[in-house]
């Protein structure tokens, strides 16, 4: 078995663990300073919305030796709004202008055609109206609230109201931070990019649903025991499923983080770079949140009820006991045993009941019959010689 198979095993028996419920202020200290960053961003910075949002024009000019930092000054000139230009495989350039009047589109194709030296038949222009893309954002938020509710009812259903009140706290966190990555990055906002936000809830709400379908089957008449805590069942549910956890993301990161930075990055591919953000930001806030916040607020919501205040005030109490029992066997002369040394032990065996049959000798392992009592029916006639009564 692998070390990490190994470790994994470790931890679903409890042998070896992490304290993710103790230790929850802290990592809700770190969400809040994330949710913040994220927030001032999307405060400061805004979306930068693609044409799609915005309308707008995309000139595609035939093969050219126009670098893209020339054709971008050609067409910021001649439009008046800030253009993006990608480099294509077919040696021509894709030319965008958000925010742009259509109508004067032909226009702008003219002077890039004139600065570019280019016949003007050879420049495709597609025009965007931001109509289409106020649609898909519509669509999108409606998707977004469908989500939202069904997964708060199926998993009060399935589980109980608190998890769904964890699980959608979880899932706005993850909205929230990966939308403030957007915004400080920089990256343009697409139908991709909305795409792979809806994309990232499933998978955030997948890792969730493991860890609390672990804590449903170990808090099955928790409050009948007195043993651990719901908090406590809680953290060895965390423990139990983390190397699964890990390595389902992980595996599901691999190939995004291929399409971010070795498409999007190295071989330029630019499209690829608004779905592969928000599905790679979205993946990694989704484990961690399924981790270090859905739990553990379960936890911390289930502890208020009076029975878990009850089981967990039982818990202390006994585990004290305990203790005092095992500092005081341990201070006696008779020695300890388990469950604490009492004096009375050794006159419980004097009270045990007779064992019928040969006793050990006194200080010997050996047996003897010894004379045994018989009825007196038995003795009658005995010591007297054959014949013939007298």
């Amino acid at each position: 078995m692998s070390k990490l198979g190994n470790l994994g095993a470790r931890l679903h028996r409890g042998e070896v663990g992490y304290d993710f419920v103790g230790h929850r202020k802290i990592w809700y200290g770190v969400s809040i300073l994330i949710t913040i960053t994220a927030i001032v961003g999307l405060a400061v910075r805004g979306l930068n919305m693609g044409i799609d949002f915005q309308g707008g024009a995309v000139f595609t000019t035939p093969k050219t030796s126009v670098s893209v930092s020339q054709a971008e000054t050609y067409a910021e000139e001649a439009a008046g709004h800030e253009a993006v230009v990608q480099k294509l495989g077919t040696g021509g350039l894709r030319i965008q202008v958000a925010g742009l009047d259509t109508s004067k589109s032909d226009e702008i194709k003219a002077a890039l055609a004139k600065d570019m030296k280019i016949d003007t038949e050879n420049i495709n222009a597609d025009l965007v109206g931001p109509s289409w893309g106020e649609q898909i954002a519509n669509k999108a938020w409606e998707g977004l609230a469908i989500f939202m509710v069904l997964v708060v009812i199926y998993l009060a259903i399935a589980f109980e109201w608190r998890m769904a009140v964890a699980a959608l706290v979880a899932l706005i966190h993850d909205i929230t931070i990966t939308t403030g990555i957007y915004a400080l990055v920089g990256f343009e906002v697409t139908p991709g990019t909305v795409i792979g936000l809806l994309t990232i809830l499933g998978y955030s709400l997948y890792d969730t649903v493991v860890v609390f379908d672990s804590l449903k089957e170990q808090t099955k008449d928790l409050t009948k025991q007195t043993r651990w805590t719901y908090s406590e069942v809680a953290n060895r549910s965390i423990n139990g499923t983390l190397v699964r956890s890990i390595n389902t993301t992980v595996v599901a990161l691999l190939p995004v983080a291929g399409l971010l930075f070795i498409g999007g990055g190295f071989l330029g591919a630019g499209t690829l770079n608004d779905i592969s953000l928000s599905l790679f930001v979205g993946l990694a806030a989704g484990a961690y949140s399924s981790i270090f916040i859905a739990t553990p607020l379960v936890a911390d919501l289930k502890e208020r009820e009076p029975a878990m205040r009850a089981l967990a005030k039982r818990v202390r109490a006994k585990r004290a006991q305990a203790a005092d029992d095992g500092h005081t066997g341990a201070g006696s002369e008779g020695g300890y045993s388990e469950g604490g040394y009492s004096e009375d032990s050794a006159d419980s065996e004097d009270a045990a009941p007779a064992v019928v049959g040969p006793r050990p000798r006194s200080g010997t392992g050996a047996t003897s019959s010894g004379p045994r009592t018989q009825p007196s029916s038995r003795n009658r006639g005995r010591g007297r010689p054959s014949g013939k009564r007298r």
